[in-house]
């Protein structure tokens, strides 16, 4: 890393590079400016002009990912601002975790825009659509490539905010307020355990640059803790700020990544157009708790990595039972993030680091294909609602099945998704699950029993995830289509749609098949994505986990798919009751939003209304108490000094004006008036002279 001046810069080697990553950060943000001062008649190009920025973008994010990637790491900075002796640096930090998401965010953006071109023509709110969705975009851009935890934490929230302002995109809907201010106030709970540790680690090692602070030979690897001290090179804290940092980035990466206990957001945020939950479930919003995590990995140590893998394990087993039980086609995806979110946490804690990330890259043309699916069938099911005026559900999967006949390409690419996220063979999200689920046995290898727990978890929700896939498929795609059993006659008039839906599910679609990740279908450490991630030089396990957690996990997988077939397709066996407490639990989300509403909201509730009344009530009416007395007190002065005061004066007036007015009579020139007044004189000299 090098520090540089302006001209420097601007004359340096790598500025082409560097130049090229703010185009591509910046082209999405141009195109929020254009879309906003788009006229009214022209409104409607507002797609295009996204689109065509974001395709630039990702031709721009390829040209630079092929420069960077497993050669050289380019970090130049210039200087922001200065506080007394501190100085502070902002720049960009391209690595190969930050050029993968710059062009994986782009890649997963890209078909998302063109299906939305389509998808939301007919909306009124067309250009604010893709005004927010640009500038989304830019947010997530700019964030993988600051090299600053000042600057990450400005366009964190800028991620958290424009979030915001999609999943309540249909802000005259309840449900979608109510969404997008339980995603917002959630995630300011993350948002404050990020500041926090910002906060330590500056005080702590005196920089907010991610380089110095978790690069290989970085500060954070020279400190160490001992004795409840924490050790750095420039200085000393207690070591209880060292596990308060951890607990605050943990905080962020829950609450972004929705993992136990702040995931509750996530399902209700589906209130949003589906084209924005491919976005912020694939490449964006969600992505970015685990690439904060891949960022700051250096800093937590054993005890606290093997926490971060029990709560992810804990949350990908939780949310994959829950979704057993959801009828709502995007809930069900909803919760599967959740859970495969847990396995990138639990890869972390495990010490998988490449193979978390390789996951999430994975994750991303899957979920999104998915939803992309889940959006048209969506669209075609509200197509008969609408042409037949019924009165349905268009995202409950009960009133769906038949519609492989019906949408035979949506079926395929359902088929691919739904595939690579169970984790079979052939696709990419084998090699991603595969490398996580040897790993995490291999790390609990020589540890006690109690160890043993995550990575036989993590099969047993692996195969839970292979129930619910197979039955959200089933239910939408085979047997008869229930709307028309119970409405016999309808007219159904539906189909794949254009190109616009088309292209972006056949290019989901080959991306999550191997050969975009790996010549080899079977192996994940011949994944280049894999083997550019990898922390250090590993030799490939020859243990018998590598040949028996693959075909014991695919075994049963399959089986369990054939058992949902046989449950949902041919109606034999009943394997899965819709009763019991078990069931109640899963279909009732594990209760979580109603212990938090009976936990924190009700209280809060109560606290704020007691507050109130005590404002209202006890303060308010002292002040207005003594704002009565003052009142009746200055009317009580008022009155005093307008009848008394004023009278007494009124009263000397009148006087001197009488005694003025009777003297002015002594002068008036008239002789009989000067005789009657030296007659009382005398008459008074005489009165007294007699008395005294």
């Amino acid at each position: 890393m090098k520090t540089i001046t302006l001209e420097e810069f601007l004359n340096d080697i790598d500025t082409l590079t560097i130049h090229f990553t703010l185009a591509a950060v910046l082209l999405p943000l141009l195109a929020f400016i254009i879309n906003f001062s788009l006229p009214g008649r022209l409104h409607k190009l507002a797609g295009w002009v996204s689109t065509i920025a974001i395709l630039l973008s990702c031709i721009i994010s390829a040209s630079v990912f092929s420069k960077v990637w497993n050669s050289h790491h380019v970090h130049q900075q210039m200087l922001w601002f200065t506080i007394g002796d501190t100085k502070v640096y902002a720049g960009v930090l391209l690595n190969n975790l930050s050029v993968l998401m710059l062009l994986l965010v782009n890649f997963i953006a890209l078909p998302v825009h063109i299906y939305s071109t389509a998808y939301m023509k007919d909306d009124e709110g067309y250009n604010r659509y893709f005004a927010y969705l640009s500038f989304f975009c830019f947010s997530m851009l700019a964030l993988v490539v600051a090299d600053n935890l000042v600057l990450f934490y400005t366009f964190w929230e800028l991620v958290g905010f424009s979030s915001y302002l999609l999943i309540g995109f249909w802000f005259t809907r309840d449900s979608a307020v109510q969404a997008n201010k339980k995603a917002f106030i959630m995630n300011r709970v993350g948002d404050i355990g990020l500041l926090t540790a910002i906060i330590i680690l500056f005080a702590q090692f005196h920089t907010f640059d991610i380089s110095q602070l978790f690069a290989d030979k970085g500060v954070i690897s020279q400190s160490v803790i001992q004795g409840g001290t924490w050790i750095a090179p420039l200085g000393n804290m207690p070591a209880v700020w060292q596990y308060i940092a951890c607990g605050g980035l943990f905080l962020a990466v829950a609450a972004k990544s929705a993992q136990f206990p702040l995931h509750t957001w996530l399902p209700d945020a589906m209130e949003g157009p589906t084209s924005i939950s491919a976005l912020i479930h694939a490449a964006t919003m969600v992505a970015a708790g685990v690439f904060l995590l891949g960022r700051v990995y250096p800093l937590f140590n054993g005890a606290e990595l093997t926490i971060l893998a029990l709560i992810g394990c804990f949350t990908a087993f939780m949310a994959a039972t829950i979704a057993l039980t959801q009828n709502d086609l995007k809930r069900i995806l909803a919760y599967s993030t959740i859970s495969q979110l847990g396995f990138m946490i639990m890869a972390m804690g495990i010490g998988a680091y490449a193979s978390s990330l390789f996951h999430l890259a994975t994750h991303a043309f899957f979920k999104c294909l998915l939803f992309l699916v889940a959006g048209i069938v969506i669209h075609q099911m509200a197509h008969i609602k609408k042409d037949n005026s019924l009165d349905i559900d268009p995202q409950n999967i009960l009133t769906m099945g038949g519609l492989r006949k019906k949408l035979p390409l949506t079926f395929i690419a359902a088929i691919i998704g739904g595939l690579a996220l169970v984790g079979l063979p052939l696709t990419s999200g084998y090699l991603s699950k595969d490398g996580i689920l040897i790993q995490a046995f291999e790390w609990s290898d020589g540890k006690s029993g109690f160890y043993k727990i995550i990575p036989i978890t993590a099969v047993l929700t692996t195969w839970l995830t292979a129930f619910y896939v197979a039955r959200l498929i089933l239910k939408v795609f085979f047997g008869e289509l229930k709307v028309l059993s119970d409405h016999p006659g309808i007219q159904i008039h539906i189909g794949d749609g254009g190109w616009r839906y088309k292209l972006p599910l056949i290019l989901l679609a080959v991306c999550c098949l191997f050969p975009l990740f790996s010549v080899s279908p079977l192996l994940y450490e011949q994944a280049w994505l894999f083997q550019g991630l990898t922390l250090t030089i590993r030799a490939v396990h020859a243990n018998i986990y590598h040949t028996l957690i693959p075909v014991s996990v695919n075994i049963l997988s399959v089986l369990v798919i054939y058992g949902a077939y046989m449950m949902y397709v041919k109606r034999k066996g009943n394997i899965f009751l819709q009763s019991g407490f078990l069931y109640r639990l899963s279909a009732g989300e594990w209760y979580f939003d109603r212990i938090y509403n009976s936990v924190i909201v009700k209280p809060i509730l109560f606290l704020s209304t007691a507050a109130f009344w005590i404002d209202r009530t006890i303060i308010d009416g002292f002040i207005n108490a003594l704002a009565d007395i003052g009142i009746k007190i200055a009317k009580l002065c008022a009155w005093i000094d307008h009848h008394i005061i004023d009278g007494f004066l009124n009263l000397l007036v009148v006087i001197v004006e009488a005694v003025g007015n009777f003297a002015r009579r002594f002068q008036g020139g008239k002789v009989q008036y000067y005789l009657f007044s030296m007659l009382v004189i005398v008459l008074l000299l005489f009165i007294l002279k007699t008395v005294f």
